[in-house]
């Protein structure tokens, strides 16, 4: 049984007449502890595919199965208490809320899978070298920290799958290396990747590499 499946799942968007079809008929299946990269042009489709993978939007046509579990066509509510437990999610930015601490932004996840341990928190924030940042703020952060703090709060709640849309196009080398040892990490401990990028390195690392073009997959 794949970590998170999907299939035939179609996208439309309308502008007044206009309609514009940002997916047409994907269908994927990630495995657990399996890496895939996902790569394609700007407007190509992969942050829509994204979003209804996670379960943040929902798709016109066809469904998201995530641990055998249909995630489309369920309420918000149940959409979001499934990602709560089962789904880490990782962006280019904003995956720290500016109004929280560094630690409050990392303990909200597991509040949110009712999984909440201080000592958890305090792990994490060791692991990715932020242990002397529990209480600054997003805004006192440089880039690499931000990343790393981001990197925290996806990995928080020990997630089945982690969903990240280009996580390193804003940070530097050692950092774009530092996240991806950390995912790799994570993959051979059985967590299921799908990171969408534009970068060489990362599709470097990946078990598998998927392109997408027009809405559509067109290499796998």
């Amino acid at each position: 049984m794949p970590a998170i499946e999907a299939k035939e799942l179609y996208r439309f968007y309308h502008t007044g007449a206009d309609e514009t079809a940002a997916l047409r008929g994907v269908s994927l299946a990630v495995d657990a502890g399996e890496s895939v990269a996902l790569m394609g042009p700007s407007g190509s489709g992969k942050s829509t595919l994204l979003a209804c993978l996670a379960g943040l939007d929902e798709p016109d046509g066809g469904h998201v199965a995530v641990l055998g579990r249909k995630l489309s066509r369920q309420s918000e509510a149940a959409r979001a208490a499934i990602r709560a437990r089962t789904i880490g999610i990782l962006l280019q930015s904003a995956n720290l809320l500016a109004h929280l601490t560094v630690e409050a932004n990392v303990r909200l996840p597991l509040l949110l899978a009712g999984t909440y341990q201080r000592a958890a928190v305090d792990g994490l924030l060791d692991e990715v070298g932020l242990s002397g940042h529990h209480r600054a703020y997003p805004s006192q952060l440089s880039g690499g920290e931000s990343a790393r703090a981001g990197l925290a709060v996806a990995l928080a709640a020990n997630p089945a799958i982690l969903i990240a849309d280009e996580p390193t196009a804003e940070v530097d080398g050692d950092t774009e290396t530092m996240l991806l040892d950390h995912l790799v990490a994570r993959c051979k401990a059985g967590m299921a990747l799908l990171i969408a990028t534009h970068s060489p390195a990362v599709a470097g690392r990946a078990s598998r590499v998927l392109h997408i073009k027009d809405g559509r997959l067109t290499h796998a």
